[in-house]
């Protein structure tokens, strides 16, 4: 795909190759579709003629992000030992998702995705105490040459950075792990990010696999492959693309999670209706009560449906050039809140939350969605009993000068995703009016 440096306007579902800085085209998609592209060298646009629904196709070869049909109820009844398997396809290097009930039971499972002798568990003192013995358990019961180490770091967001990410490399080096190690991330997303770059870095890369333990990790940054750490100046500057071997929900940890986490990850839940999956966010609206309570089915078909979103996007662009890049909603002021107020003093999707929010009113602003999505967001967010509006503390000056350091900016040029016609589509562009931005930054601002 031709890099597209300002603008990139998106459909859902939507496969691009462009070849020509300035081309209109007119092709047909999916039998019943068709798609009218109209670019410039600063824009893209994405328009579905005749288009009524999500409908993910089939990807090459056998790996895929399968779609599923909306249902009123959660989801139907399945074998609860089985699990639902998501591919992600990058070639030679696409892996499964497994998702369900009960999978750190069946060892078979990790097992496969063992390929030396030596396994390094990184996790947290949080959730170590809780699953690490059962993953250490599952990796060798019945395969006693594999042998287990394990490196337990302090929980939370204000410990993403370089001294503690150095605990893992000391962990290795001491136990002498050799390029055929494979290294488990077993923990929520900043277990998952440290313990993938990690992974990237030690001897230049060795396999591991994500053990996702929060709704935050298992929808969406235990997939795709983005891993690092923070800088003071500013949130996950630090980092590499390293894909895992797998990745394994087992929904059972999620038991366990505080309430204000289990919200927290369902901002990211929300994100994927918003961008490119309208029915999935009208599915949200009927069944945020039951998430909110942990009804296993609501939650069950949350996770796989957000995992194939995920999915189907990465495999089209690993590297975040342009589509990746529309998963960041609400991410580039959710960042800032996160890095001015103060790593962990916000979760994560509590400060996504509210981006959201701000993102979704600058579209307004711009005159690009109609009132009724603003309303729809706000509501939505308040049913997850997420906030909606930034700490007091964040000032104008304080976003703008965090987010002019954000890894969407381009030639000095800031970046947003945005939301642009009906539910379910929008643009990530640098080409917006400034006037927008600085009237959404003062109405949540005090100064």
């Amino acid at each position: 795909m031709d890099t597209i440096p300002n603008s990139l306007c998106l459909s859902p579902a939507s496969d691009l190759t462009l070849k020509s800085s300035a081309v209109r085209c007119f092709f047909p998609i999916r039998n019943r579709y068709s798609v009218n592209f109209r670019s410039s060298p600063t824009r893209i646009e994405l328009n579905r003629n005749g288009f009524s629904g999500l409908s993910l196709r089939p990807m090459r070869g056998k790996s895929w992000a399968r779609s599923a049909q909306i249902m009123d109820q959660s989801a139907s009844k399945t074998d609860s030992s089985a699990p639902t398997i998501v591919e992600v396809d990058l070639g030679d290097r696409s892996y499964p998702i497994y998702i369900g009930s009960g999978l750190l039971d069946q060892p078979e499972i990790l097992q496969r995705h063992v390929h030396g002798k030596r396994v390094l568990i990184v996790t947290n003192d949080t959730v170590g105490p809780l699953y690490l013995d059962k993953v250490a358990e599952a990796l060798t019961v019945g395969n006693p040459n594999v042998s287990i180490e394990s490196v337990i770091l302090p929980d939370g967001e204000k410990y993403k950075d370089m001294d503690t990410l150095m605990k893992v490399f000391d962990k290795a080096i001491e136990s002498r792990l050799d390029r055929r190690c494979t290294f488990v991330a077993l923990g929520g997303g900043v277990i998952g990010d440290m313990c993938g770059y990690a992974a990237a870095s030690f001897l230049r890369g060795v396999n591991f696999i994500q053990i996702p333990t929060t709704v935050m990790a298992q929808v969406d940054s235990s997939v795709g492959g983005k891993t690092g750490i923070n800088h003071r100046l500013g949130k996950n500057l630090i980092g590499a693309f390293y894909q895992p071997q797998c990745v394994v929900v087992d929904t059972d940890t999620l038991n366990t999670l505080p309430e204000r986490e289990l919200a927290s990850g369902f901002a990211e839940v929300i994100k994927y209706g918003l961008i490119r999956d309208a029915e999935f966010f009208e599915w949200q609206e009927k069944n945020m009560p039951s998430l909110m309570a942990r009804d296993p089915a609501a939650l069950a078909y949350a996770i796989k449906r957000s995992c194939e979103n995920k999915a189907e996007v990465v495999s089209l662009d690993e590297k975040e050039s342009g589509l990746r890049a529309t998963l960041n909603l609400g991410h580039t002021f959710g960042h800032a809140i996160e890095t001015g107020f103060g790593y962990g003093q916000w979760l994560h999707g509590e400060a996504v939350a509210v981006g959201t929010v701000m993102a979704v009113d600058m579209s307004y602003r711009l005159g690009w969605i109609d009132d009724t999505i603003v309303s729809r967001v706000l509501a939505i967010l308040k049913q997850a009993k997420l906030p909606t509006a930034p700490p007091d503390s964040m000032t104008v000056e304080m976003f703008k000068s965090i987010m002019a350091v954000d890894k969407k900016v381009a030639d000095g040029l800031l970046r947003l995703i945005l939301l642009k016609g009906p539910l379910g589509n929008c643009v990530f562009t640098g080409d917006y009016d400034r006037k927008a931005l600085d009237e959404t930054l003062h109405s949540f601002c005090k100064s």
